[in-house]
């Protein structure tokens, strides 16, 4: 008798790779995927738990298969990821509809839960976070024509405002003999984009092989054939060193694009959250690394109304995005996660720190059009994704364009997803660019 599930994937791309690693392992089972939950004998939610937007999306959704379930529209409900290890104890006690968990150390054990739940016996399983990591395939759901390749799992950074070390575990790298052979795979299977992540690439190597790797990595990413892209996310300002700079700046298949996350400028709201280095140290580096890479597109996040942030603080940090010009920023409002430091330091309230993020976004909008009005007259290359029937255009996406979070460039022509081509630009609005395949 066919087995079927649905798999709905929450929170970061860190962990989409782990939901692509458990449909690949579910697959080998014979289980069949469904597109919709609806009508499906189990479903997985892999989860988020970072900050309490994202707790909340997650739980939103389990009550929704919840509901199907009730009707009798669903089987089993099988939920992993973040919030599933962050609150093992009681996340069946809270939501008892849940037939299955299993954290984040565990995601190996996906067909074992599964079986159980058709077998109505339920499962829990919550193997050691910061165990090493398992070289599993995986069943890539992005595309077409790009991958995310993670390099790394866990962090060691111990950010004061964040719970993800006591989730996800240590930092731990994956060997570059494993990287370089799931890379090749991914291009024999058509990806021209590898979008390189871990919660700090800069760290890659450190722990396995006493030194930063991540220069030599990227060398040897790009010596394989049918890559032409190379994007990098995320990486930290007390990591960068010139050898790393230099092969960024020097090595045509990484795009000028780097995703290097500040939270803020202020040195002392720097120094509370635990975070390396002053806001000299930042400032010195984006003109540094602006000065070596011609055409750099910076992307950073931000976080209003840390503790300490009083209005002169907030006022410094929108004075250093007037002077840095940033293209690329997105902010969040603090949110005290429990169990870390800062949820019991003093700080203003979320409606304040809502109203902070809004001005900054504001602050950043002219910004970034500017910087799109710049590309009026240029030709680009450009990764075609889909073509949009209500619009009439293809859709890609330039160097300057990280998925789902950045731009997009829409454009006439005739290719097919996933084909590289170079655009032509006319002309940019409300942060899209439009032109025409050349």
């Amino acid at each position: 008798m066919e087995k079927t599930f649905a798999m709905i994937s929450l929170g970061c791309a860190k962990n989409l790779v782990n939901s692509e690693q458990m449909l690949y392992l579910m697959s080998e089972a014979g289980y069949t995927l469904m597109p919709e939950p609806e009508g499906a004998d189990l479903v997985i939610i892999n989860t988020c738990g970072f900050i309490d937007a994202a707790k909340s999306e997650a739980i939103d959704n389990i009550l929704q298969m919840a509901e199907l379930k009730k009707a009798g529209k669903l089987g089993g409900i099988i939920v992993t990821g973040c919030l599933s290890e962050r609150y093992q104890d009681s996340i069946q006690t809270e939501l008892p509809e849940i037939d299955a968990v299993l954290g984040v150390g565990s995601f190996g054990e996906i067909v074992e839960a599964a079986n159980a739940v058709m077998a109505k016996t339920g499962y829990r399983g919550f193997g050691d976070s910061s165990a090493p990591i398992e070289e599993t395939p995986r069943v890539v759901s992005t595309g077409p024509g790009w991958a995310y390749l993670r390099i790394a799992e866990g962090c060691n950074n111990f950010c004061a405002f964040c719970a993800i070390p006591f989730i996800r575990g240590r930092y731990r790298s994956r060997s570059l003999e494993n990287i370089l052979e799931e890379a090749r795979d991914l291009a024999a299977h058509g990806v021209k984009e590898l979008i390189v992540i871990a919660q700090d690439i800069t760290r890659y190597g450190t722990d396995l092989y006493g030194e930063r790797c991540l220069a030599r990595l990227c060398r040897e990413l790009s010596q394989i054939e049918g890559i032409e892209w190379i994007r990098l996310h995320y990486l930290y300002v007390d990591q960068f060193d010139d050898e790393l700079i230099d092969e960024i700046a020097h090595n045509d298949k990484i795009v000028k694009y780097l995703d290097i996350p500040i939270q803020h400028i202020n040195n002392q709201i720097l120094k509370r959250m635990n975070r390396r280095g002053t806001g000299d140290d930042i400032r010195a580096l984006f003109s540094k690394l602006r000065m070596k890479i011609p055409g750099l597109v910076l992307r950073t996040s931000l976080i209003a109304g840390l503790p300490g942030e009083g209005e002169a603080e907030f006022e410094e940090l929108c004075e250093f995005l007037r002077e840095a010009r940033i293209e690329r920023v997105g902010v969040f409002p603090f949110s005290p996660e429990e169990g870390t430091p800062a949820a019991v330091m003093d700080h203003v309230d979320a409606e304040t720190a809502q109203r902070r993020a809004d001005l900054i976004m504001e602050l950043q909008a002219p910004i970034m059009e500017d910087f799109c009005q710049r590309f009026a007259g240029q030709t680009l290359r450009v990764l075609y994704e889909y073509y949009d029937e209500e619009s009439g255009y293809h859709v890609g996406r330039s160097y300057a364009d990280s998925p789902d979070i950045d731009g997009l460039v829409l454009f006439s022509g005739d290719c097919q997803e996933g084909d590289m081509v170079d655009v032509l630009i006319q002309y940019s609005e409300d942060g899209l660019l439009y032109g025409e395949q050349v």
